[in-house]
């Protein structure tokens, strides 16, 4: 067991440490500013692509649930892909595939004519979104100080809602242009921003280097037969294997929570207002101005309070263990997004109900990139977290397929049917609570290794 010395857990860390932290954090903040543009953009692009006067409302709602679950294809794939290749030839050399590649094919989504080029430009961007999560965590793990490590890989957790606020002000500022007419359709400029992530990888190929911990590890592996990011070896080891169905169980409530549910607030928001400007005798530029408005708002309070949920996980986790964490977070969110998808009914509960649900939902999150590197060993640590943490993708992207039959079928009403499939997918949160007994307590615990 590890001593725990007081003071902060910055306390003693270094010029380096600090680069470190403020790379990956940078990393992952600019991964998630590309996913919630995806959210803000996802109804204009298809009212746009595929929408019209003989298409129903219906046929473009559930269209956003397939291509939610498409990208989520993407994601998964990658992450599992470019996590075994994180243990394998190094996490910085990945980090700098992956963020390169969600943040060109987020800039060829501008360029979108139809539904299935949009479609493919979504799972390719998937691709490395998913793979950037995995050899962060691994690489800030393994650089960091023991003592310091809960508290930098919550803080790299935040600091990625600073992306989802910063992909809010984006909308608010582009929904300003829409409204006046001066840019056309704001959804193409929100991927043409989706590009920038691409200038860090310049400096992450300058000056990132491989932690020691897999450097030495990669230097016992030559006289062994331990072999790194291999998922057989993750699941012939029964204590490996039994953490990595555990952490898929924990991180599939939680992705299927957010990326089933949560983000669909957003076109909760749209519906409801919908109705409200459509007497209004607003032009078509002032009404599709004022839907990315609020939109963006509401993204905008869901992550400012997913901000400080994740703070919040990561300074209760370092008193009273992750899995008590754990299991307050998932009722919380269970009981918030029942809240909002019942009772959401004006703008003005964006203001308070929408950064509740952020809060409780996005807590988990900070929890995933505290425990996941605390399950595995050096050789497997990027693996691991990735099959925990991606592996639960395919599942959210059969449920966004299944929510997008189920919304077809109820296209008469499109606030109720978004209300009954939020509402019914909530007790996914259930799952988390029954995986949790069989969590290990990683607290005030070294990081693994094989004995």
């Amino acid at each position: 067991m590890l001593s725990s010395p007081s003071g902060p857990w910055w306390k003693g860390l270094n010029r380096y440490h600090w680069f470190v932290l403020i790379v990956a954090a940078l990393g992952w903040l600019f991964d998630c500013l590309d996913q919630q543009l995806f959210n803000l953009a996802r109804k204009p692009a298809l009212d746009e692509l595929i929408g019209g006067p003989d298409v129903a409302a219906g046929v473009v709602t559930a269209s956003g649930y397939y291509v939610t679950g498409i990208f989520l294809l993407g994601w998964g794939t990658g992450g599992l892909v470019f996590g075994a290749l994180g243990d394998r030839i190094g996490r910085a050399k990945v980090m700098i595939w992956t963020i390169l590649i969600y943040s060109l094919c987020t800039g060829l989504s501008a360029l979108s004519q139809s539904y299935w080029d949009f479609a493919l430009y979504r799972f390719l961007t998937g691709l490395g979104v998913g793979g950037e999560f995995a050899v962060g965590v691994a690489l800030v793990a393994e650089v960091m100080p023991d003592r310091s490590r809960a508290g930098a890989l919550g803080l790299l957790q935040g600091l990625s809602a600073l992306g989802n606020v910063a992909a809010a002000i984006i909308g608010l500022s582009l929904s300003q242009l829409e409204e006046s007419g001066a840019i056309g359709s704001a959804w193409r400029w929100m991927f043409v921003v989706g590009t920038l992530p691409a200038l860090l990888a310049v400096v992450i190929r300058m000056r990132l280097k491989e932690p020691q911990r897999w450097l030495e590890a990669r230097a016992r592996q030559r006289s062994g037969d331990l072999r790194f990011g291999s998922y057989a070896s993750l699941f012939a080891d029964p204590r490996w294997r039994r953490n990595a169905l555990v952490g898929l169980g924990l991180a599939s409530a939680g992705i299927i929570g957010l990326w089933g549910i949560g983000v669909f607030s957003t076109d909760l928001i749209r519906a409801v207002l919908s109705n409200t400007l459509e007497g209004q005798g607003l032009s078509d530029a002032e009404f599709k101005g004022k839907l990315t408005f609020w939109t963006s708002a509401n993204l905008f309070m869901f992550n400012a309070g997913a901000f400080l949920g994740i703070l919040a996980f990561s300074r209760i986790t370092r008193s009273i263990g992750r899995r008590r964490a754990f299991a307050i977070a998932f009722v919380l969110a269970l009981v918030s997004t029942l809240v909002v998808f019942r009772y959401l009914s004006s703008a003005h509960q964006i203001f308070w109900l929408v950064p509740i649900m952020g809060f409780c939902q996005l807590s988990l999150f900070g929890g995933y990139a505290i425990y996941f590197p605390e399950l595995f060993p050096t050789r497997l640590r990027s693996t691991g977290t990735a099959f925990c943490y991606n592996a639960g993708r395919f599942v959210a992207a059969a449920g966004a397929f299944v929510q997008g039959a189920y919304a077809a079928s109820l296209a008469q009403n499109t606030v109720d049917t978004l209300r009954h499939v939020g509402m019914a997918a909530s007790a996914i949160f259930l799952l988390g609570l029954l995986v949790l007994p069989f969590a290990p307590e990683t607290k005030d615990q070294p990081l693994p290794e094989d004995l």
